[in-house]
């Protein structure tokens, strides 16, 4: 039977998620009005009952040396699926398998390659341990967040991001949806930059609207629910993507 929670629990696991490596107890107690002791026994009670099975570092790997992340969807067959997934994590390279409660494509196997050819090779040690492989993607961007109905019930849901390498300067390229509520929205870029909104030295690079993918011009009228590429040789602060998430 699954380990029961409630609702400091959920808003624990919200923060946890939210940034684990920046929170601390006495954050989390402050926001929940309990105090710290009381959540550092919650979290060790979530870590024993295996609710917290770990913390990992997320690593953007395209920064390292520029490997490669690779994505392979497999098929175990007849083949126990929980030794496969054993078995693929003992070849270096793998750093993640996902069981998959189907037929076809019951494995997802992440691994980390240096190049195309190391990707290569651990298609081939993949397949030596009989697994198939029916599909695979190099990975570009993964994004995370904590599970809504966990956080504060009076929060609104943000606008997902991808791409941020750091803010306050240290960021050159972000890809964020459009809110209706923020104050770029139903503006010309120019309009936009006249009005304060956006900096001198900020360019928008891409709009993907629907279907359609649109290189701005000045005139080009931003709308909700565009997914923005931003690209600014100063760095992006949290002013400049209040104008795009209305936060």
């Amino acid at each position: 039977m699954p380990p029961e929670i409630d609702a400091v629990d959920e808003r624990i696991l919200y923060r946890l998620v939210e940034d684990a490596r920046h929170t601390s107890a006495p954050d989390i107690a402050a926001d929940l009005d309990v105090t710290p002791p009381t959540v550092r026994n919650r979290i060790r009670r979530l870590e024993e009952r295996g609710v917290i099975k770990g913390y990992h570092a997320a690593i953007d790997y395209e920064r390292v040396e520029g490997r490669l992340r690779n994505l392979f969807v497999c098929s175990t067959g007849e083949r126990d699926r929980t030794e496969m997934a054993q078995r693929a994590l003992e070849i270096p390279g793998v750093v993640g398998v996902r069981e998959i409660m189907s037929g076809r494509g019951d494995l997802r196997i992440t691994v980390i390659g240096s190049d195309t050819d190391d990707l290569t090779r651990l298609a081939q040690e993949i397949t030596a341990l009989g697994i198939t492989i029916d599909d695979e993607d190099l990975v570009h961007h993964e994004t995370v967040r904590p599970y809504a109905p966990f956080g504060p019930r009076e929060a609104t849901v943000g606008s997902p991001m991808t791409g941020v390498a750091g803010l306050a300067g240290e960021a050159d390229v972000v890809e964020v949806i459009v809110r209706s509520t923020a104050p770029i929205a139903g503006q010309t870029l120019k309009g936009a930059t006249d009005a304060g909104l956006l900096g001198s030295d900020l360019l928008v690079v891409r709009i993907n609207r629907d279907d359609e993918t649109i290189t701005p011009t000045g005139e080009t009228r931003i709308e909700a629910g565009d997914f923005v590429t931003i690209h600014c040789r100063s760095g992006i602060d949290e002013q400049t993507l209040d104008a795009f998430t209305g936060e």
